[in-house]
């Protein structure tokens, strides 16, 4: 029987394709995991309303999630098991950052998801429970001046899901957090995780999991933290390590 219990995989980038599709193989391989009685979930930072569609398509509705890097963890779809917020002070100190270095910016509230085309009215602001805000540019210097301004706060988690932009959490809430917590809950530890990922905002959970993995396509910075680096999303990297180190 596999040492391993738990895979915890990041979506895009990592099991999804650039178009955003599972591929046939990496399809065959959760079959094959979970019918080896391991525990397959998702560990993104994508808010939970854009995750279901492949919780269904994958069969994945009776499995733990792990959403907005952490922010939440679900015990199973609809099952809330706990959620981290930035506060309406952060979330406020955030915005005008993005104005001030006018960047494309997003964030996600429960329920829902707002953006530079889309802002929530300043009466909204209190009313709203925030799980992440995000930035987005490929003006290197504004990025960096943004990065530089966060991490004077010492309020925020940064991380990232694509080398342009930036993520932030509350202090403490990351992927491995969640993985954390999803343990907790089916009686496993660290080391019996093996956890997939391509960004920064992996990084967590790579160092933390018995196995981490970076993907073929990973920024440097995660491959050189990882235990092992698989192929490319589009070389079906998620199957070729669930063959290699799970299914033994």
């Amino acid at each position: 029987m596999s040492r391993y219990k738990l895979i915890a995989l990041d979506m895009d980038g990592t099991l999804l394709t650039e178009d955003k599709k599972v591929s046939e193989e990496n399809k065959a391989a959760l079959r094959a995991a979970r019918d080896a009685g391991i525990t397959v979930i998702f560990s993104t930072g994508r808010g939970v309303q854009n995750v279901l569609p492949y919780v269904e398509e994958l069969h994945m509705t009776e499995s733990p999630l792990v959403v907005v890097n952490g922010g939440e963890v679900y015990r199973k779809p609809g099952m809330l098991v706990e959620r981290h917020t930035l506060t309406t002070d952060q979330v406020t100190r955030l915005h005008e950052l993005a104005l001030q270095h006018d960047t494309w910016y997003w964030a996600y509230s429960v329920g829902d998801i707002y953006n530079k085309d889309r802002w929530a009215e300043p009466q909204e602001l209190d009313a709203l429970q925030w799980l992440k805000f995000g930035y987005y540019t490929d003006n290197n210097s504004s990025l960096a001046a943004i990065r530089e301004e966060l991490l004077s706060w010492g309020t925020l988690e940064l991380s990232n899901s694509h080398p342009n932009n930036l993520e932030l959490n509350p202090k403490g809430i990351h992927k491995a957090s969640g993985i954390r917590k999803v343990c907790e809950l089916l009686g496993l530890q660290m080391s019996e995780v093996i956890a997939m990922g391509d960004s920064l905002n992996d990084v967590a959970m790579i160092r933390e999991a018995g196995l981490g993995v970076a993907m073929g396509n990973a920024q440097d910075e995660v491959k050189a933290l990882a235990d092992v680096v698989t192929l490319t999303n589009e070389e079906h990297g998620v199957a070729h390590i669930i063959r290699k180190y799970a299914l033994i």
